[in-house]
């Protein structure tokens, strides 16, 4: 008698979506979602979110330091991934760097390279190379498709054994729904608290680029030590989805000597 075994769809798409993985780190990861899919998702809540913020002029004096640190660290890297044959990594990435005015303290990056910095979080990175940190961190969370790994997780608790490619054309409502679950919608675009595990990974990737672009990847931990010594009972909501504590400290401070195996001071 032969008997025929079903395979859970969450539990056959794990499978085959966990050949990925995140560059530096080699983490296994599940992502089932297409890149030209996320990447024109992501472009359309950025053009919303441009509409309703309007960007500092590129000649600004702060923008254009925002821009120059971008430019420097998604160009080492691009060089970096070219050079180690995972360029699939950054095929649908147009690079953009603006700057909004808000008192929000926050940053961020969303798949294919689009990053916004608000002028609240200037205080607290205070130079060039304060913002290589939060630059190279954001950057790194979407180089290792952080957000795109927890889309297909949900993907794959809702959709149960629908074919992926079915849920995806038919279903619309349901992936942009998610995907706005997890990236944001509107003023709250790319206020996302990532699990632990995405934290401490765009840390270590974060410290690699901006190694790679010519900043000292030890500034990473003065950096969160300063944040995680902020005063009050409202910590800004930079440090609410990105937690600073000791234990996160100390790893960060465990692969300084990694991550400057990749330095090249400017």
């Amino acid at each position: 008698m032969k008997y025929i075994i079903k395979i859970p769809f969450a539990i056959l798409i794990l499978v085959i979506g966990s050949c990925s993985k995140v560059p530096i780190t080699g983490r296994k990861q599940f992502n089932v979602v297409p890149d030209n899919m996320l990447t024109q998702m992501s472009l359309t809540s950025y053009q919303e979110f441009l509409t309703q913020n309007p960007p500092l002029p590129a000649n600004n004096k702060q923008a254009l330091q925002i821009a120059t640190v971008g430019q420097r660290i998604s160009a080492a890297v691009e060089t970096y991934l070219r050079d180690n044959g995972m360029a699939d990594k950054i095929s649908t990435f147009a690079w953009e760097f603006k700057l909004v005015e808000s008192p929000d303290v926050n940053a961020w990056c969303m798949p294919g390279g689009k990053v916004v910095f608000y002028t609240g979080i200037l205080p607290y990175v205070k130079d060039e190379a304060g913002i290589a940190v939060v630059m190279g961190h954001e950057i790194a969370h979407a180089i290792a498709n952080h957000g795109g790994e927890r889309m297909s997780q949900q993907l794959a608790v809702m959709l149960g054994g629908i074919s992926l490619d079915v849920a995806l054309q038919q279903q619309p409502t349901l992936t942009r729904d998610i995907f706005n679950s997890v990236y944001g919608v509107g003023s709250q675009l790319g206020v996302l608290a990532y699990s632990r595990t995405h934290e401490y990974e765009a840390d270590k990737l974060g410290m690699v680029f901006m190694a790679l672009a010519g900043y000292d990847p030890a500034r990473t931990l003065s950096f969160w030590q300063d944040m995680a010594a902020i005063p009050g009972q409202a910590p800004p909501e930079f440090l609410s989805t990105h937690p600073s504590n000791q234990k996160r400290i100390k790893a960060i401070q465990d692969y300084i000597p990694e991550a400057n195996k990749y330095y090249k001071p400017l």
